[in-house]
């Protein structure tokens, strides 16, 4: 049954947007490629001033809440592993304000799979107590704020591609 609804990725807008452009489907470490997916979107949106940047994020997030939950609830499975929509927006936050250059790019990467996947506190807490579309979009905007903050440090020390 599963298997039958993971082919809406390619049919289902939804779906399509949840699994990350299909990057989910990926057979292992779907979070990671989910991460790659991001990179085009956050590439187009680094073009654009930072306020719109920001709105457009948000926007992702909200639309998040909505298309993580309903394919849980079709899926049966709260949070499911292909679900990558989540990692997308949190790519997106850690990247923001932060220069436009390869070297941030890669480490925004690294430091934003590190808390997803590490989940400190609260960002743990919050994962396993909060449901829904709202549960699996928090953890993440919640692994970027850390990420999002050390970038900002590191990058204003050592100015590298910075306007």
């Amino acid at each position: 049954m599963l298997q039958l609804s993971l082919k809406k990725v390619w049919q289902d807008p939804t779906y399509f947007l949840a699994f990350g452009f299909g990057s989910g489907l990926a057979p292992f470490a779907p979070g990671t490629f989910g991460t790659v997916a991001a990179l085009p979107l956050y590439f187009l949106l680094a073009l654009l001033p930072p306020q719109i940047y920001l709105v457009m994020t948000l926007v992702a997030f909200a639309l998040g809440i909505w298309i993580c939950g309903k394919v849980s609830r079709d899926l049966g499975v709260h949070d499911h592993a292909g679900i990558v929509w989540d990692e997308i927006v949190g790519f997106l936050l850690t990247m923001f304000l932060v220069p436009v250059h390869l070297i941030w790019v890669v480490a925004g990467f690294i430091l934003f799979r590190i808390f997803d996947i590490w989940k400190p506190y609260p960002i743990r807490w919050v994962d396993k107590h909060v449901s829904g579309g709202l549960g699996i979009m928090i953890d993440d905007v919640l692994a970027a704020i850390p990420a999002c903050f050390i970038l900002e440090i590191i990058s204003h020390l050592f100015p590298v591609g910075a306007g």
